[in-house]
C-alpha cells in the first residue's frame, strides 16, 4: 500500500516536466476526474473528503488539496518511482486510481 510522504520541505519542482504539462495533467485531473480525485484522497488519507482537486505533481510523487469537516488539507502521494516521461504520469495515476478502489471496494471503470 503506497504512503503519503513529503510536507514542508519536500520538492515541487523537478526536472523533466514543464509547467505546460504539469497544468495541463491538473486540467485534466480537475475537470474529467473530479470523483477520482475524491476516491484517492479517502483511500489514501482515510477521510470521507468533502472536495479534492489535484493540485502539483513532479517526477516524485502527485498532490491532492481536500477539504475534510471544513478544513482544507494536504496529500502527497509517491509514485512507484522516479518519473521523468510524461505517458508515466498517466500510469502513475491511474495505479493510484485501481489501488484506491481496491482499498475502498469499489469497482474500477475501464481505462
Amino acid at each position: 500500500m503506497r504512503q503519503p510522504c513529503g510536507g514542508a520541505g519536500y520538492p515541487r519542482a523537478m526536472p523533466g516536466f514543464s509547467a505546460d504539462v504539469v497544468d495541463a495533467v491538473l486540467a485534466h485531473m480537475n475537470g474529467d476526474h473530479v470523483d477520482d480525485n475524491v476516491l484517492i484522497v479517502r483511500a489514501f488519507a482515510g477521510r470521507h473528503a468533502d472536495a479534492a482537486v489535484m493540485s502539483d505533481l513532479d517526477g516524485r510523487g502527485g498532490t491532492w488539496r481536500y477539504t475534510f469537516e471544513g478544513q482544507e488539507h494536504e496529500l502527497h502521494l509517491p509514485w512507484s518511482e522516479e518519473l521523468t516521461e510524461r505517458p508515466a504520469i498517466r500510469r502513475e495515476i491511474v495505479a493510484l486510481y485501481d489501488a484506491a478502489c481496491t482499498q475502498l471496494g469499489v469497482e474500477p471503470r475501464p481505462h
